[in-house]
């Protein structure tokens, strides 16, 4: 089922919810830096982007094989999106895999990504208020 902001915004919508939660996993995984026995994990965001096939398809994202539930509404499908494990540059003795430069990198990019949409989302609204206004 599509909502009329899919048309409006194309896939940027579904984009920037994805992009949230990535920045939510790679927080977590920052944050457990130095957890003994933590896996680094991460949304691969081509992939979902692949699977989707076409601009107007929404996300088919799934809950993980484990069937943990990664918070949210039982209807927020990004919020249930397929983590995968990282493989660690160098893992740590105690058999943590989260390299801070390496997730601090990451969260960089994604929040250029995610401001990237805004963007382009601001710029779509602004066009319309400029057509419904005529200025």
């Amino acid at each position: 089922m599509s909502s009329p902001n899919d048309s409006l915004f194309g896939i940027h919508a579904q984009a920037l919810e994805l992009w949230q939660r990535r920045a939510q996993v790679l927080a977590a995984n920052l944050a457990n830096a130095d957890t003994p026995g933590y896996l680094a994990r991460d949304i691969n965001f081509r992939r979902v982007l692949a699977q989707a096939g076409s601009a107007d398809a929404t996300l088919p994202l799934a809950r993980t094989g484990s069937g943990v539930d990664l918070g949210g509404s039982s209807g927020d499908s990004i919020a249930r999106a397929p983590l995968e494990y990282q493989v660690p540059l160098q893992p740590a003795l105690d058999g943590n895999t989260v390299s801070t430069q390496v997730e601090q990198a990451a969260f960089a990019q994604n929040a250029i990504h995610y401001q990237a949409s805004l963007t382009f989302i601001n710029a779509q609204i602004q066009m319309l208020r400029t057509a419904i206004n005529g200025s």
